[in-house]
């Protein structure tokens, strides 16, 4: 366990992100649905627009799930004592890196290695 974090800090930080994100779920989902097919309703460059507001809103709404399931991740890893610890070397994530994102899971270095 990272003694030095201050880990009740990090657990309000995603709590609270979490809570954020769920607030925006059915917002996003709304942006997500469907664009109607019915041509004469809605002219072709407004349909056009409209699929890509929802191509928009369904990239957001996945990189929002994703950052739920890094949240749940570091939220079970706190739970475990395992904390600020990379998942893939075991040495510690540095303090900075993990305030600027709480819910980060590897270190600097392993993130870098993962990039080329």
């Amino acid at each position: 366990m990272r003694d030095e974090l201050d880990l009740q800090y990090f657990r309000q930080c995603l709590l609270s992100r979490a809570l954020v994100l769920e607030e925006g779920r059915s917002s996003q989902a709304e942006a997500a649905r469907a664009v109607e097919l019915d041509q004469t309703r809605v002219g072709r460059l407004s349909r056009m627009d409209a699929m890509q507001q929802q191509a928009v809103a369904q990239a957001a709404e996945r990189q929002a799930e994703a950052e739920r399931q890094r949240i749940g991740t570091a939220l079970k890893r706190l739970d475990r004592g395992e904390y600020g610890y990379c998942l893939l070397c075991d040495e510690p994530i540095a303090e900075g890196r993990l305030r600027v994102d709480p819910s980060i899971l590897i270190c600097i270095d392993c993130a870098r290695a993962a990039e080329r």
